[in-house]
């Protein structure tokens, strides 16, 4: 169901051992993508925080500066690996372009992380350079105690002991020679927000993040006047590839937020002119919960994207009554996936409110059962994928490429079935999915019925231990304000709609959900949690 132009120009080729689907006209790299947005848009605005802003043309030239200082001055070859502790930012976004274009690996790290994460980070990833600014510089103070590759730090924003003040990188400097730089070469290592286990290092590529862009560019038809408001972490694929990079190949602006905040992320929508923004569900219902959010005109804004965690469908259908002029669009992908997999063509939210879309055009999926059989429209099952875009492997860590990469696809570990007409819908995590007294409950469709209930704002459902059935339904709801419910009124409206071994035999209230930075519920802290 994608259009001709979504789909022209895609051929077969071989990447990483595996054969699989491209677009034939593509950058050869992600710097070479600046360089050309640079070239044909010098004027358009490129990076705006506070009162910073960047045109293409000053951005393109910072990148150079801050290039040639890391090769002459700092000695940073290809293939090194640079950490980016960093909050959102000009400074973000300029280090990552600097990597590209001398061939080193960025390591976005999470800011939300503790010392003992971060340094484990640092160490698997054998960095030589960190990156930070005054607010996450305590993280890594003595970093180099524990870290033997790592050669220098350096801060924004602040002076601190130890580290290497970020603003002269910025000032001219001899140019960096040009290096040839591959499509298939590492362009990242970012770390994976596992629950259990120590986090894996995936290793985004050129080709990969590249053709990411390029899908998201042609299923959404953005272009060079569209404006971008970030307020996701750049050090997350949605942040970093469905917003930076995906604005800065169509030469569209990036209006950067350090964080989000509800009435800022309202003001800046408006004031900015923002015409597209790719969030989690939570920044939506948090901005139209907002008291200020009537009080602004959006008459710029053309595309709401939407993923990284479940879209309850009546936020799709108040964010329809609010924008009714405005294009929705679901996203279903991972870190793995270099951000998408699946996307909502236009016009069919309505019709399939609960799929996460369609294969991007370059995307080949499949659903295979516990015995390794191809599932049939309708049946569950895991969801292996492959793509130009899929990650070649993790960083250093073979048992985790036996496990995840089989015959070309990766396995990515989300019960899910599709339909029909070839959509994709997203069940539950197989960790997630529980099993009461050998009957299946997807917390998804628990959820779903949940988020009907006139006073929950939100929901979680996990499984739970329990003697009798091994496991029982667990909901974690957070109530709208002023609002009352009681447990009873939870279970007789989850009885009415849902068989009753699906009905949570344990329910909770609270103030709100925990969240990783990808807005990703951490469902084993809800585990953990005393309920009622």
């Amino acid at each position: 169901m994608w259009t001709e132009k979504q789909t022209r120009g895609i051929q077969r080729e071989t990447h990483f051992g595996r054969d699989v689907l491209v677009y034939a006209e593509r950058p050869q790299n992600v710097f070479a993508m600046l360089e050309n947005t640079v070239r044909r848009f010098p004027d358009n605005e490129a990076l705006v925080m506070g009162e910073r802003r960047l045109t293409y043309r000053e951005m393109g030239r910072l990148v150079e500066n801050i290039a040639g200082h890391l090769y002459h001055r700092h000695g940073v070859r290809k293939g090194d690996r640079l950490a980016l502790l960093l909050g959102n930012g000009i400074e973000f976004a300029l280090l990552f372009f600097a990597c590209a274009r001398i061939g080193a690996i960025a390591v976005p790290l999470n800011t939300r992380l503790n010392s003992k994460e971060l340094v484990f980070m640092l160490q698997q990833s054998g960095s030589s350079l960190l990156f930070t600014d005054d607010e996450f510089a305590y993280l890594v103070q003595h970093a180099e105690e524990s870290v033997p590759s790592l050669t220098a730090k350096f801060i924004a924003g602040g002076e601190r002991e130890g580290f290497l003040p970020y603003q002269p990188l910025e000032s001219p400097a001899e140019a960096a020679p040009q290096i040839p730089v591959h499509e298939d070469d590492p362009l990242y290592i970012m770390y994976t927000s596992g629950t259990t286990g120590l986090p894996k290092g995936a290793v985004g590529s050129h080709i990969g993040v590249i053709h990411s862009v390029l899908c998201y560019n042609r299923i959404f038809g953005t272009t060079s006047n569209d404006r971008s408001l970030d307020a996701v972490p750049l050090f997350h694929v949605t942040g970093l590839i469905g917003q930076l990079l995906h604005m800065v190949y169509v030469g569209g602006a990036n209006v950067l937020m350090r964080r989000f905040k509800a009435d800022r992320f309202i003001r800046l929508l408006s004031e900015e002119n923002i015409t597209f923004t790719f969030n989690v569900p939570t920044i939506y219902v948090m901005m139209m919960a907002h008291p200020n959010f009537h009080d602004y005109k959006y008459p710029s804004l053309r595309i709401l994207a939407y993923g990284g965690a479940p879209m309850s469908t009546q936020t799709i259908e108040q964010l329809q009554r609010e924008f009714p002029g405005v294009r929705l669009h679901n996203a279903y992908g991972a870190t793995e996936t270099s951000s998408p997999t699946t996307v909502m063509p236009a016009g069919y939210q309505e019709k399939k409110a609960r799929s996460v879309g369609l294969p991007i055009p370059v995307v080949e999926v499949k659903i295979v059962d516990e015995n390794g059989r191809l599932c049939q429209p309708g049946e569950v099952g895991e969801l292996w994928i492959k793509g130009p875009n899929v990650v070649p492997e993790y960083w250093n860590n073979p048992e985790a490429n036996g496990k995840s990469f089989v015959d070309g696809y990766w396995r990515s570990g989300d019960m899910a079935m599709m339909d029909e007409d070839g959509f994709v819908y997203i069940m539950d995590r197989l960790k997630d999915m529980i099993n009461r007294g050998g009957e299946k409950v997807f917390s998804v469709e628990v959820e779903n019925v949940l988020y009907q209930h006139p006073k929950v704002l939100e929901a979680a459902v996990v499984g739970i231990p329990d003697a009798v059935f091994g496991e029982v339904v667990k909901a974690v709801i957070v109530p709208k304000e002023g609002t009352t419910i009681t447990v009873d009124e939870i279970k007789q409206f989850v009885k009415e709609h849902l068989a009753d071994y699906k009905v949570p035999a344990v329910v909770e209230f609270c103030g709100e959900l925990p969240r990783n930075p990808g807005g990703k519920v951490l469902k084993n802290l809800l585990r953990e949690s005393k309920g009622n």
